[in-house]
């Protein structure tokens, strides 16, 4: 695996080269000397995040509908109105 660094300059510069050396390995971009931004191959993610759902995904929760779910209702015991004398 090759690890390339790019400045920002050199990435808006010439995106295409990033691109195409992603496909040997990340592509590190830096801001002011400083690693920012790192350019992965779509199948390189896939295979680091393990191809797990995103917490988007997750959150969206398309099986919602088949969970029953009934919250109980709070007691007066519970709660009581704040004492602000």
């Amino acid at each position: 695996m090759t690890i390339t660094t790019l400045s920002s300059r050199e990435f808006n510069q010439d995106a295409s080269r990033a691109k195409r050396v992603s496909s040997l390995g990340p592509v590190f971009i830096t801001d002011r000397g400083r690693p920012a931004h790192v350019l992965l191959t779509i199948e390189e993610y896939q295979r680091i995040t393990g191809n797990q759902p995103s917490i988007v995904e997750l959150l969206a929760m398309p099986d919602v509908a088949d969970i029953d779910f009934e919250p109980p209702r709070l007691s007066s015991d519970f709660y009581r109105p704040a004492d602000l004398s």
